[in-house]
């Protein structure tokens, strides 16, 4: 027998589901919100922006309009009356003070320690993986770099590179760590002790997610100690690595006290880095316009790494982002527009 009951809008509705393959549209239910909506919903982010705006935001642009003033300890009564000089500032600093120098120097050692502190951390945590007698204790010694404030390790290394200091005595040699040529190589070294550790809990925390069954699979397979870390452990730390990595870049690159305190001002040359050059423009030669102009170009290179990093896990972009706007929109024509089967059922 032939069914000539009508169809209700329910069953249209069903026969023209996304899963069907004869032609009809989807067509979402009346009422209900699309999941990208239900799973997002902006106001919570609220309180959360309004803080970011207060204390980001706001300072980055009163920086910026401060980078465009001419003040100093004669024009710091006028603030922001101040004569303007517009990108004066920025043409100065590149131009007649040492920050291209103060660049080159934050970053060589900002690559150099981070080259040098992800094997060590890597090596560090795959040392403690597995349980031993007294590892927990291992792993606290290990982060006993990483839990002491700068300003200690600064002093206690201070201390150790003096000209009569324990460094030369145990090397036997009279180098001038604090002063001249190997003043860089006494920083990138004090700073791969306080940075590795680091890079070992990033490493250790990548290393617990590896599943026990692919290990016993692997040397079920005869596989050897370094196929295991070349296929089965580093593909686990490619993302805690590259975290690490971007992390360790950045805190070194603005490392301030560090530098401060081992050095004193005035730095050595060769140890000059940005946070330092800044400090000195602004509280020392009282030239606040021409600080601002200099942190504002520090902001502008730590921004390049940080957006390299979050383009290549797609974190600002990608699916798992949810849709597009245009692909919401084609998404909200498609269930606007009236489908066949409604157009028949309509007509019946």
């Amino acid at each position: 027998m032939t069914d000539t009951q009508p169809r209700t809008d329910t069953q249209s509705r069903t026969e023209s589901a996304p899963g069907r393959t004869d032609g009809h549209r989807p067509v979402r239910p009346h009422g209900t919100t699309p999941l990208y909506k239900r799973e997002r919903p902006l106001w919570m982010l609220l309180p959360g922006g309004l803080l970011m705006l207060a204390i980001i935001v706001v300072p980055l642009l009163v920086g910026f309009f401060i980078a465009m003033l001419d003040l100093d300890q004669y024009t710091l009564r006028q603030w922001f009356s101040a004569p303007f000089v517009g990108f004066a500032n920025f043409a100065e600093a590149f131009t007649n003070s040492p920050l291209l120098h103060s660049i080159w120097i934050s970053v060589s050692l900002a690559v150099l320690v981070t080259a040098v502190t992800v094997p060590i951390g890597v090596a560090a945590a795959i040392s403690t993986q597995n349980r031993f007698r007294g590892r927990g204790l291992v792993r606290s010694v290990y982060l006993i770099p990483y839990v002491l404030p700068a300003f200690v390790v600064g002093t206690f290394f201070r201390t150790m590179l003096q000209p009569q200091g324990v460094v030369n005595s145990v090397l036997h040699t009279d180098v001038l760590w604090l002063n001249g040529s190997a003043s860089y190589w006494a920083l990138a070294g004090v700073m791969v002790w306080t940075s590795w550790p680091f890079v070992y809990l990033l490493s250790l925390a990548g290393l617990q997610a590896v599943d026990l069954e692919v290990h016993e699979a692997a040397s079920l397979d005869g596989a050897t100690w370094w196929i295991k870390l070349r296929d089965v452990v580093f593909p686990y730390l490619r993302g805690p690595l590259s975290l690490a990595v971007i992390i360790s870049i950045l805190h070194n690159i603005n490392n301030f006290t560090l530098p401060f305190v081992l050095f004193g001002i005035p730095l050595p040359s060769s140890v000059e880095v940005m946070p330092v050059l800044t400090y000195i423009a602004s509280f020392q030669s009282f030239r606040f316009g021409l600080s601002a102009a200099m942190a504002i170009c520090s902001l502008v290179i730590v921004a390049i790494p940080l957006f390299v990093y979050l383009r290549a896990v797609q974190l600002d972009t990608g699916d798992d982002a949810g849709p597009n706007r245009k692909q919401r929109r084609a998404d909200r024509a498609v269930l606007a527009a009236p489908t066949a089967a409604d157009i028949e059922g309509a007509r019946a």
